[in-house]
């Protein structure tokens, strides 16, 4: 059974960082674009950054410059780096590969 584990959420004052991480079971993590989405409070889930298998990225306009999403295949993980954090960026963040999702990692930013 294919699996996805977010970990690294928190609470952070603004101008923080946090670091999600995303692992993921069998070759799903290599094989596939991985993408992480965030779901803030009473708005639709967003794609926030994702990253091919080749190692494209790509990014919301809401994150560039402040985020870095990255993956490390032999540990089957993808990461994402959020630095400059802001109120806004307050959210259940998610990742996402082919057909499957993790369960949510809570990310609270508190001004």
């Amino acid at each position: 059974q294919v699996q996805l584990v977010e970990s690294g959420g928190g609470l952070v004052q603004a101008g923080g960082s946090l670091r999600l991480s995303c692992v993921g079971s069998g070759t799903l993590l290599r094989i596939n674009t991985m993408d992480w989405y965030r779901q803030p409070p009473g708005k639709q889930r967003e794609l926030v950054a994702g990253i091919t298998s080749g190692g494209r990225t790509y990014y919301a306009d809401s994150v560039k410059g402040r985020f870095t999403i990255s993956r490390d295949n032999a540990k089957n993980t993808v990461y994402l780096q959020m630095n400059s954090l802001k109120p806004e960026d307050t959210a259940v963040y998610y990742c996402f590969g082919d057909i499957y999702w993790g369960q949510g990692t809570q990310v609270t930013v508190s001004s």
